[in-house]
């Protein structure tokens, strides 16, 4: 029996000892097992690299969504859509090549609460009916001296002072359509509704009181625009947009009313009387949880020959003042539905030259500041609700004006 074992033990030994005295074969195994281990380091590098880019573009999607998109969700949101991805193993693997990045996803910026003309615009084929209603209450008072002053105290000539409360209330059609996705058209028709109460006070030999009360109702200056996008929203990049508006004289001109020898015009105006056009670029900066924006243009007045006399006094040439407005300001979304901005605005008026009688007279230049405070609320998925509250800061700005618009998308 122990010979049969050692026998049965022996018999295998030729064979190991032939297969360990190969040097071919051994040499293929070690370089066959070093070829594995190098691409295995190699994969595992690239998994690594994929993951990190995973982990950059889940963290860009989280924050663009609370940040960009105010009408989808704000602080008090539970969840995001990035949530998802977020629990996912660190170590799944990509559903693509490894190695290939992503391509950065294109943000929609749905920002419903900044100021009409710097949000997204409409996409291409989608036409929004923009409808709004705006009270202007402006007032102001005046004291004028005409005549000398002899010595300090003692004047001839006659005082003046004025009183008056001006009160606007502005229905405004406007029509939005998306050419592409990039750039769109919009069309404006406002109709106006004007009252003015005008006290005026003239002290010479004896005081006089006047008071007169003036009502107007008529179209607006139409307006035509176009805006452009210059870039896709990616992550937190801003978003900027170019704008080109041009502005008629469909209404009423200053220039039409007569004044009678107080100086006290008879009529009210409800248009500029001057063609404009205005360029002007904004922009749309998400910064988590909010979206800031802001925007710069330059209004220039298309001088005009008006050669006719208003109020005994012949106006010839008249160049009216350009202006430069500039605002910023901030948007946050406290729900799904409802979002609030804050931004001031602020527009600097140039002088206007006018010829009078044959001779050229500059007025003042004018600083007009504003205050706004913006609200809005999703009533459905294609009708919102936006009131805009703006508070005169200076005293060339109107008091205060609050307007409601309800654009329907279709």
């Amino acid at each position: 029996m122990l010979a049969i074992l050692a026998g049965c033990t022996l018999l295998p030994a030729p064979v190991l000892a032939q297969d360990e005295s190969d040097p071919s074969s051994l040499s293929e195994l070690r370089s066959e097992v070093a070829r594995q281990k190098e691409l295995i380091e190699h994969q595992g590098a690239l998994l690594r690299l994929q993951q990190e880019q995973i982990d950059d573009l889940r963290d860009r999607i989280v924050g663009e969504d609370v940040a960009v998109s105010l009408r989808g969700r704000g602080p008090a949101q539970g969840g995001t859509p990035g949530a998802s991805q977020a629990n996912e193993p660190a170590g799944a693997l990509p559903d693509r090549p490894v190695g290939v990045a992503p391509p950065e996803p294109e943000a929609r910026v749905e920002v419903a609460a900044v100021p009409e003309g710097q949000g997204v615009l409409t996409p291409a084929g989608r036409f929004v009916f923009d409808p709004s209603v705006e009270y202007t209450f402006a007032s102001n008072t005046r004291l004028v001296f005409r005549g000398i002053e002899l010595v300090p105290g003692i004047q001839i000539g006659l005082i003046e002072a004025s009183d008056a409360d001006r009160e606007t209330l502005t229905s405004t059609v406007a029509f939005r359509y998306g050419l592409t996705n990039r750039l769109e058209i919009e069309g404006r028709l406002p109709y106006l509704i004007r009252s003015d109460r005008i006290e005026v006070v003239q002290q010479r030999d004896e005081g006089i009181t006047r008071e007169v009360r003036l009502k107007e109702n008529d179209f607006g200056d139409a307006e035509f625009s176009l805006r452009y996008q210059f870039n896709r929203p990616l992550g937190e990049r801003p978003v900027w947009l170019g704008t080109l508006r041009v502005k008629s004289n469909t209404g009423r001109s200053p220039f039409e009313i007569p004044i009678d020898s107080f100086g006290v015009a008879q009529g009210l105006a409800t248009g500029s009387g001057f063609w404009g056009v205005q360029p002007g670029v904004s922009f749309l900066l998400p910064s988590d949880p909010a979206v800031i924006y802001g925007g710069i243009n330059y209004l220039y007045h298309i001088p005009a020959n008006i050669d006719r006399e208003v109020g005994g006094i012949e106006i010839g040439r008249v160049d009216p003042g350009d202006s430069v407005s500039a605002n910023l300001g901030f948007g946050f979304a406290l729900n799904p539905r409802f979002s609030y901005s804050l931004g001031y605005q602020h527009s600097y008026i140039m002088s206007t030259t006018t010829e009078i009688e044959g001779i050229m007279q500059r007025s003042n230049s004018l600083q007009v500041g504003r205050l706004n405070l913006g609200l809005s609320y999703q009533a459905n998925r294609n009708t919102l609700l936006n009131w805009v509250f703006a508070f005169g800061v200076t005293s060339d700005a109107p008091d205060v004006s609050v307007t409601l618009r309800m654009p329907f998308t279709h």
